[in-house]
C-alpha cells in the first residue's frame, strides 16, 4: 500500500510527455491532520500553464476495491482529464492516432496529487496499486453507445508495459483480455 503524502505536492506544473497532446500535470494539494484538499482541475490556471482548452460535459468514477484491477486500454472519441480520489494506480497511455507517434507508449503512477490530461485517440489503462482505488476523470463529450472506440491489448509484447501486476496477476474484463494487438489494429485503422 502507498503512502500519500500532500507535502510532496505544493506547486501546480503541467508537463509535456513523449506522446503529442498528452500532459501530465502536478496538483497542489494541501493538507492537516484532518486529511487533504485539493483543486483537482481549474481551468484558468491550468491553461495559464499551457493545458488545451477544455470543457467538461460529465464526470465519470470508477471505484475498484482490490489491488491488481487492470481496466483499458480504451481510445475513446473524446478528451478526458483523470485523477485519482482515493489510492494509487500505474497507469499506461499509447497513441492510436495514425501517424509517426503511432504505438508511443507512456507509463506514469498517479496518485491524489497527480493527473493526466488524454487527447482524444490516445488509449488509456490503469492497475490498482491499492485496495479502494477511486479513479475519476472527467470527459468533454458525453457517453453514447454508438461512439467508435480504438481498443488494444493491455499485455500486448510490442507495447512492453511493464505492468506491476503481470497479466496471470491482474484482475481483468474478459472484454478487455480480448482487445487486439497493436498490430492487428494498425492493419485494420490502415484498410478504412
Amino acid at each position: 500500500m502507498s503512502e500519500f503524502s500532500p507535502s510532496n505536492y505544493n506547486e501546480l506544473m503541467v508537463n509535456k510527455t513523449v506522446i503529442n497532446g498528452l500532459f501530465e500535470i502536478n496538483l497542489v494539494v494541501n493538507g492537516d491532520n484532518r486529511g487533504w484538499f485539493k483543486e483537482n482541475y481549474q481551468q484558468a490556471k491550468l491553461e495559464a500553464l499551457g493545458l488545451p482548452h477544455f470543457e467538461s460535459v460529465q464526470n465519470n468514477i470508477s471505484y475498484n476495491v482490490e489491488v491488481g484491477v487492470t481496466r483499458g486500454l480504451h481510445a475513446e472519441p473524446w478528451d478526458k482529464f483523470i485523477s485519482v480520489a482515493n489510492g494509487d494506480v500505474f497507469g499506461a497511455w499509447v497513441d492510436l492516432r495514425l501517424g509517426p507517434g503511432f504505438g508511443q507508449v507512456f507509463t506514469a503512477r498517479i496518485d491524489p496529487g497527480k493527473a493526466i490530461y488524454v487527447p482524444r485517440g490516445v488509449a488509456n489503462g490503469f492497475q490498482t496499486l491499492d485496495p479502494n482505488v477511486v479513479y475519476t476523470y472527467l470527459v468533454n463529450d458525453h457517453w453514447s453507445p454508438n461512439a467508435k472506440y480504438s481498443l488494444v491489448n493491455l499485455f500486448d509484447p510490442e507495447l512492453a508495459i511493464d505492468w506491476p501486476y503481470k497479466q496471470n496477476e491482474a484482475i481483468i474484463s474478459e472484454k478487455d483480455a480480448n482487445h487486439p494487438t497493436l498490430s492487428s489494429l494498425k492493419a485494420s485503422l490502415l484498410e478504412k
